[in-house]
């Protein structure tokens, strides 16, 4: 006779909702194996005669349930090996549900060549529908409490938590939960459901989910659904479906006839104010923009899915996809040490990538990849990073600072020469060797003019508010007194720092 295992579920209460199969199985048994003794059941076992052993000693041998319920699958294969006959293991509820011990057992019996058989039962579930009083047909999720993660749950569903063994699972459940709900959001717990005399059923706001006593095995959290719209809106799917409404008929006539092309500057716009926000170290303003400028990748994207080319769910599918791929030392089995080593295998893959779309990289220009609507400042920036890349540079900042003077001189002829148009020619080498100056110095040039546009912004309207104290509009004051508190700004705003 082969070795073979037969689970079966105990139930959520007493002997009522023991099967009459589960029953006849452990009547049957020469000796059952229970996970836990602590269940409702386990009197009725008594009374009846039923020999069993429990597992309740490895929970006090090992440092966590993962281990507890790997050794108990270990010893109930090895038992199973030595036995004459199958075995009967007994667990809480269904074997099915939420039951670790189960799927080991499957995988290790097919490893051991044991057999595994399961009987149902009735499990925490059937008395969660019942005591809390949902329909699962509206929606519902079930959540381990012991490996609860907020990216996990959805408001729109009833949210079911269970394995709250104490407080302290019952207080990481509360910080997750309140990623997404109201502190004062109504939630349930429910001890003991479907144990005679034992049952309790307490509504508390979600801020004293964790402040109630009587936490233990058979205790369950349910959260309702949110019927709120506006409570939903933490949730990255309510964007999107925001988004869609707006687009579909019915909606804003202004969203309903933009295009791509029509919404182009508004990208860019969202761009800089996000721009604007860190430079000021503005966290509340930058959780703002970022925001409109989400809300640009999410209308491109509903254009497209309206054209039936792709979704934003493709896009996030995408962004994935390559961050994964282009981290090897992050998410498999290569090493980065620093950031350089980083930089260089994000940008080998990338090459990789390049090829196996067909690309022939031996002739592709060095200067290739560099978006043709970039800023000029940052476009001349990125030319000169990757011309230096082969060799095309200068020795040192010397010679770039001498071809800067080489440069204002040109200038200067084309304007005492009047000739327009090579004054616009000069004027852009003149820019484009104080960008590469920066490049050598190593300042983002952007930044650096950033910083200057703001200083000179603070400066000037220092002067405009002095000039009104005073009871005068600025175009009708003198050069002179100008300059006089342009000067006095300097010093002021120099003190300020």
């Amino acid at each position: 006779m082969s070795a073979a295992i037969t689970v079966v579920g105990l139930g959520t209460g007493d002997e009522n909702q023991l099967t009459l199969g589960s029953w006849n199985l452990i009547r049957q048994a020469a000796i059952v194996y229970l996970r836990t003794e602590h269940h409702p059941v386990v009197k009725f076992l008594k009374e009846n005669g039923v020999l069993f052993q429990s597992f309740d000693s490895i929970y006090e041998e090992k440092d966590s349930f993962d281990e507890v319920y790997e050794e108990i699958a270990s010893r109930l294969i090895q038992a199973a090996g030595q036995a004459d006959g199958p075995i009967v293991y007994a667990v809480p509820g269904h074997p099915s549900v939420a039951e670790r011990t189960t799927r080991l057992l499957e995988q290790k019996g097919r490893e051991a060549g044991v057999e595994i058989n399961c009987l149902g039962g009735e499990s925490f579930l059937d008395q969660a529908f019942l005591k809390f009083g949902f329909d699962p047909i509206d929606g519902f999720q079930l959540l381990d409490g012991t490996d609860l993660i907020m990216e996990q749950i959805n408001p729109a569903l009833h949210t079911l938590i269970a394995q709250v063994y104490d407080s302290f699972t019952a207080s990481d459940a509360k910080l997750a939960l309140m990623e997404w709900y109201p502190d004062d959001y109504p939630v349930y717990i429910g001890h003991a459901l479907g144990v005679r005399g034992e049952e309790v059923i307490l509504q508390v706001p979600l801020y004293e989910l964790d402040r109630v006593e009587g936490y233990g095995n058979l205790s369950i959290i349910w959260v309702p659904a949110v019927q709120q719209q506006e409570l939903r809106h933490r949730s990255f799917q309510r964007a999107v479906d925001i988004v869609a409404a707006l687009r579909s008929p019915g909606g804003c006539p202004w969203d309903q006839e933009q295009t791509h092309a029509s919404i182009r500057s508004n990208l860019i716009e969202e761009t800089y104010e996000v721009i604007e926000t860190i430079d000021n170290n503005d966290p509340e303003a930058m959780c703002e923009e970022l925001g409109d400028l989400l809300l640009q990748v999410l209308m491109h994207a509903r254009m497209e899915e309206e054209a039936g080319m792709f979704t934003v769910r493709d896009v996030i599918q995408g962004l994935n996809d390559k961050l994964v791929r282009r981290h090897p030392h992050v998410f498999g089995d290569h090493a980065a040490s620093n950031a350089e080593e980083a930089l260089g295998r994000w940008d080998a893959i990338k090459q990789e990538e390049k090829r196996s779309k067909g690309e022939n990289l031996e002739e592709l220009s060095v200067l290739a990849g560099i978006p043709p609507a970039l800023p000029s400042l940052n476009m001349a920036f990125k030319l000169q990073k990757k011309a230096a890349k082969v060799g095309f540079d200068w020795d040192d900042a010397d010679q770039v600072v001498d071809k800067l003077l080489e440069e204002v001189q040109e200038l200067r002829q084309e304007i005492n020469q009047q000739h327009k148009e090579k004054q616009r020619e000069e004027m852009g080498d003149l820019l484009f060797s104080a960008v590469n100056l920066a490049r050598f110095l190593k300042i983002d040039p952007e930044e650096a003019l950033s910083a200057a546009n703001r200083k000179f912004r603070q400066r000037f309207e220092y002067m405009e508010r002095k000039l009104r104290l005073k009871g005068q509009k600025i175009d009708q004051t003198d050069l002179q007194e100008m300059e006089d508190y342009w000067q006095e700004a300097k010093k002021v705003l120099e003190n300020l720092k």
